[in-house]
């Protein structure tokens, strides 16, 4: 299937590893150009250097995306760079599943904030765009309640809520807004790999909810995100995607 991405810029926050440079590197594949932030210099050179590898345009910037100029700084530069924005992956996380006032905050300012300043400061771009999309990375622990912390559970569900409310208001613009709801997802560095080294009797309970026996990877994950942005996807907008390997039970309606 021609997903309809070559030429099309997009924009991945939170590219450089897991779930983001997935996306990245699939969008890459497909022919789309790439913009990506993170907050490593080391990791955003690499992963630039591997997308320019396939053949496409790609820009990158070290920034934390809990601030606002900066975020903003990244929108405007990596829109300049590649000619234009047609899609936006919001796919940063403090991953603050503590049960304290920090966590509330950290979860606010990054997860929350970062996803609507991304959104906002990319729309006046995606408003010129044939292709306008927007994804935004909740996870199913929005969906249901969990051994999360309760920030990350809130803010992942007023994600999604985010996304629905964005997807009706930005359809006349023909700008399509959908949200992917990964479970849980191992990669080498990630989080899931660092609770097995360091709390194996969480990842064992962890793995043992999952009916396949098994994790996720980020590109299942990533496969996902790039679809709904595609024009392959043109009439899909204000959905929910739950990827999770049937994780969670609750039926989603």
């Amino acid at each position: 299937m021609d997903l309809g991405l070559k030429g099309l810029n997009a924009l991945v926050t939170g590219g450089t590893k897991g779930i983001g440079r997935a996306a990245a590197t699939l969008l890459a594949d497909e022919g789309a150009n790439v913009a990506v932030c993170a907050r490593n210099p080391d990791e955003v050179a690499a992963t630039v250097a591997a997308l320019k590898a396939k053949g496409v345009a790609a820009f990158g910037a070290t920034a934390d995306v809990a601030n606002k100029a900066a975020l903003e700084s990244f929108v405007a530069d990596a829109a300049k760079a590649l000619g234009g924005l047609d899609i936006v992956v919001a796919n940063v996380s403090a991953l603050a599943v503590q049960d304290n006032e920090e966590a509330w905050g950290k979860a606010f300012e990054t997860d929350m904030m970062h996803t609507v300043r991304v959104v906002n400061a990319a729309l006046p771009h995606l408003e010129t765009s044939k292709h306008g999309s927007i994804v935004i990375v909740s996870s199913v622990s929005g969906r249901e309640v969990d051994f999360t912390g309760p920030a990350y559970g809130a803010f992942k569900a007023a994600l999604i809520h985010y996304a629905q409310r964005l997807a009706f208001q930005l359809a006349p613009k023909t700008i399509r807004v959908n949200a992917v709801s990964p479970g849980n997802t191992y990669f080498e560095g990630g989080v899931w790999h660092q609770i097995e080294t360091h709390n194996p009797d969480l990842f064992k309970h962890a793995l043992s909810l999952n009916p396949t026996g098994r994790m996720a990877i980020p590109q299942e994950i990533g496969r996902g995100i790039v679809f709904l942005a595609s024009p392959a996807s043109s009439f899909t907008t204000g959905t929910n995607l739950v990827i999770d390997g049937a994780l969670t039970r609750g039926v989603q309606f």
